[in-house]
């Protein structure tokens, strides 16, 4: 992307808006099939042109009951084709959509619609109306409620609450009153508007809303296009909150620009078998569903026969030298190109196939670290795996990696047109027409992170490599300074322990003490497997947690890891966090980060037994 491009419209198919394109692509496509969502156990199939009726009479709908340009509106939903449609419809008439989790309280919805101003709230069904209801004083300026689902709520009654689809009846006799007013608002919205309302997770403080314009994202798919390999005829699963800004760039931005089909998953636990169902082409993920992933295949691999473990490992030791080879710029031997041939005639292939990875030709980790050995292991049974970074702030993504060109252990290069600097201190700095407008009724706020000149400060620490490829060592406010004065960015001892199929999460200790200490949270399913297999007797989760044979399994997890590290960097003792975690834990963020300030403060008592 030239420099003209980061002052002037960004144009696709001579669309300066993500809604044009929309309404570009949908009329091109029509009868294609847009989204895939599955009904009483069969997938069923919904068009572009179904997208284009729903979101039109959802945002005639919102027009007739007073929304105005610029206004935020809120949806409360898992994952489905009802999520676009609404996202589309509001943004299509000037308004701007903005994601609430569905495992957040009602508190925290309260303070998302009074902070956002939403006058408009869409919910998925009665378990989210239920949140709306117990927090209705809190939330004084919304006018009304819209449910996606009659379900159990056949004969509810409320002046403030309606169904979707009256909501949709009212947008369809606007649209026989006043036939162009859809497309006449449509026309209306510049790049330069804002196309959603992201809220951060709030790790330090009530959540922001950041706002990003049409022209961010316009130029998320520009980039996009130059560096990632967007096909027409792709396939993808849907299965992150739309909430988070990366979900959104994937599923609905991204498939606007190349017209693929978004199949979304049933809920986050049947990702695995939805994968297979689906077989993506292509398949964006957090880090701790690639080592959910790994973890599943190791329980598979302890399952099978000594014949079966022995062909295991040696189709992977063969994927493994490839990888090697190409990251230093070498071609594979004769001798190789055969083990590989027979490696993946006898195994690879078929482990492909029960993943639901036989036709990926992309997968894709960001929005925490990731050990560089598990995407060395992707990519070593044929699925290959690329790192990329970015943040809200940066409208999802600032680098990534090419299939083509991976530079493991590192997120790769800027997006064509982004700059990437590193602060005296360490911070990284990015540029471009990637950065976020600001921080919602926040100018205090948005000063604080944007420079005057237009850098925005991440927060996060890193180095630039000859490549020009960006390495993510940490985040500046976790980094720990020991007693003896020692700064430590604990990012890389974290994933190294999580490369383990044994452990799930780590948090290291030590800031402002003599040494470090890790709490451990152990993989439920394969430790389990693994107290079954030696008859380790435990009761519940928390009784696994305290069998001496699992904490020597860790010790011994541990003490490997240590070995990659100089002494001061050594853990010295670590204690099992011995509740099982889940998003809605104020220790998880909806994305399954750890919350380090969390962590600490709830695990006190563990802590201090170590020191």
């Amino acid at each position: 992307m030239d420099g003209a491009a980061m002052t002037g419209p960004i144009l696709i198919e001579g669309c300066d808006t993500i809604v044009k394109l929309w309404a570009k692509r949908c009329r091109e496509k029509g009868a294609a099939v847009a989204h895939r969502e599955k009904e009483f156990g069969i997938w069923q199939a919904y068009s572009w042109q179904d997208y284009y009726d729903n979101a039109r009479w959802i945002g005639l709908g919102l027009l007739r009951l007073g929304l105005q340009k610029g206004q935020p509106v809120q949806i409360l939903s898992e994952d489905r084709r009802e999520w676009l449609y609404c996202d589309l419809g509001i943004a299509a008439v000037g308004g701007i959509p903005s994601g609430v989790y569905t495992t957040d309280s009602a508190s925290q919805l309260a303070y998302l619609v009074q902070d956002s101003g939403a006058p408009f709230l869409f919910v998925e069904n009665d378990e989210q109306l239920d949140k709306f209801l117990e927090a209705r004083d809190r939330m004084p300026g919304l006018k009304r409620v819209i449910v996606f689902d009659r379900d159990g709520l056949r004969d509810f009654r409320d002046d403030q609450v309606m169904f979707l689809d009256e909501l949709i009846r009212l947008g369809q006799e606007e649209a026989e009153a006043h036939p162009r007013r859809f497309e006449e608002a449509l026309e209306s919205v510049g790049p330069e508007d804002v196309r959603m309302l992201i809220y951060t997770s709030g790790t330090t403080g009530p959540p922001k809303g950041a706002m990003i314009t049409h022209r961010n994202m316009m130029y998320q798919l520009t980039a996009g296009q130059q560096v990632l390999d967007y096909r027409a005829d792709d396939e993808q699963l849907c299965f992150l909150p739309l909430c988070h800004v990366l979900e959104r760039l994937i599923s609905v931005e991204t498939p606007i620009l190349s017209g693929a089909t978004v199949n979304f998953a049933e809920s986050p636990e049947t990702v695995f078998e939805n994968l297979q169902e689906v077989g993506p082409t292509v398949f964006t993920a957090v880090p701790r569903l690639w080592e959910k992933i790994y973890s599943r295949v190791m329980i598979m691999r302890a399952d099978a026969t000594a014949i079966g473990r022995f062909a295991f490992d040696r189709a992977v030791a063969v994927g493994l030298k490839r990888v090697r080879l190409a990251e230093e710029g070498r071609r594979p031997g004769p001798g190789l190109r055969i083990a590989h041939a027979l490696a993946e005639l006898l195994v690879l292939r078929n482990l492909r196939n029960l993943l639901g990875m036989a036709r990926m030709r992309r997968g894709t980790t960001g929005a925490a670290p990731i050990s560089p050995e598990l995407i060395r292991w992707f990519t070593a049974i044929g699925v290959p795996l690329v790192e990329g970074y970015g943040m809200t702030e940066t409208s999802g993504v600032a680098t990534v990696n090419r299939v083509e060109d991976n530079h493991i252990g590192t997120v790769g290069p800027p997006l064509p047109g982004c700059e990437i600097r590193i602060a005296p201190d360490g911070e990284i700095l990015v540029r471009g027409p990637n950065v976020f407008r600001g921080y919602w009724n926040r100018p205090d706020k948005t000063a604080e992170t944007i420079t005057p000149d237009g850098w925005l400060m991440t927060g996060d620490l890193g180095r630039i490599d000859n490549h020009g490829c960006l390495t993510i060592t940490g985040r500046k406010k976790d980094i720990i300074i020991t007693a003896g004065g020692k700064n430590i960015t604990p990012a890389e001892i974290e994933s190294r322990l999580k490369f383990s199929p044994y452990i799930s999460d780590a948090v290291i200790i030590g800031d402002g003490r003599k040494y470090l200490t890790a709490l451990i949270m152990i993989d439920q399913e394969n430790v389990e497997k693994f107290a079954q297999d030696r008859q380790v007797p435990f009761s519940d989760f928390a009784s696994l947690t305290r069998a001496p044979e699992v904490v020597e399994l860790i010790a011994g997890v541990v003490a490997e890891v240590n070995r990659e590290f100089a002494r001061v960097e050594q853990i010295k003792d670590f204690r099992l966090i011995d509740i099982l975690l889940t998003p809605e834990d104020e220790e998880l963020t909806p994305t399954m980060k750890l919350k380090r300030a969390y962590v600490e403060k709830r695990h006190k008592a563990l802590i201090d037994q170590m020191y």
